[in-house]
C-alpha cells in the first residue's frame, strides 16, 4: 500500500513538473538497493541505457545488478562520491536515503553532489520520513524546513503521503482497505513525497 501511494504521489509531480513526458531523460538514483526504483522508471518509458544506480553495500548492488538490464550501471559507494559530468542529469531519486545518514556533514554533502550533477530545469523525486522514530535510533527524520535548507536553491512541490507505518501493519492486518480510510487523516502521515526543482 505505502509502495503504491509512493508511486501515485511521484507521477502526479512528474505530471506537472515533466508534462512532456520523461522518455529521454537521463536519471540516477541514490540508494537503489535492489533496483526497484529503476524499475519503476522503465515502467515510466525510460530507456534502460539512461539509467544509473548507486548503492552503498556491495550485496545490494549485487541483488540490483542481477535484476536489471545489463545495460544499466550500477556504482558502488558513498553517494557523496558518485561520478558524473555536472549538470548531465534530469532527474535523481533519493528515496528513504538522508534518514539513514545520521552525519549532517555527509547528508550535506550528498545533497551537494546530487545538485551539482542535476541540469538545470531538471528535478529530484523525493521520498522518506519527517518524524523520528524513538525505537530505531539508526535513524533520523528530515523534516521540510531541512530538505529546504540542503537544497537552498530549489523550488520544491510536496505531498504528505503514508499512513504511520506501525499503525498501517495493523490496521492492514485487519483489512487492507482500512489503510484507505486512516490515510485521510493528514495528522497520520509520516512521509513527504516531493519533486525538488532545479531552477533554470
Amino acid at each position: 500500500m505505502t509502495i503504491q501511494e509512493r508511486e501515485r504521489a511521484w507521477l502526479k509531480l512528474l505530471t506537472i513538473h515533466a508534462p512532456d513526458g520523461v522518455q529521454n531523460w537521463k536519471a540516477l538514483e541514490i540508494g537503489c538497493g535492489n533496483g526497484d526504483n529503476l524499475m519503476f522508471l522503465m515502467r515510466l518509458g525510460m530507456n534502460p541505457s539512461n539509467l544509473l544506480g548507486n548503492e552503498l553495500l556491495p550485496e545490494r548492488a549485487l541483488a540490483a545488478r542481477s535484476r536489471l538490464p545489463a545495460v544499466i550501471s550500477i556504482w558502488t559507494g558513498s553517494a557523496d562520491e558518485v561520478p558524473g559530468a555536472e549538470e548531465t542529469l534530469d532527474l535523481v531519486v533519493i528515496s528513504m536515503v538522508l534518514s539513514s545518514i545520521l552525519d549532517q556533514d555527509l547528508r550535506k554533502a550528498v545533497c551537494d553532489r546530487v545538485w551539482a550533477l542535476l541540469r538545470p530545469g531538471g528535478g529530484i523525486l523525493w521520498y522518506d520520513f519527517t518524524v523520528n522514530n524513538p525505537r530505531n535510533p539508526n535513524v533520523s527524520g528530515v523534516t521540510m524546513g531541512e530538505v529546504q535548507s540542503l537544497f537552498p536553491e530549489s523550488r520544491i512541490d510536496g505531498l504528505r503521503v503514508t499512513l504511520a507505518p506501525p499503525l498501517s501493519r495493523v490496521v492492514c492486518r485487519a483489512h487492507p482497505s482500512l489503510y484507505t480510510v486512516f490515510n485521510v487523516i493528514p495528522l497520520l502521515r509520516t512521509h513527504m513525497a516531493c519533486w525538488i526543482g532545479k531552477p533554470w
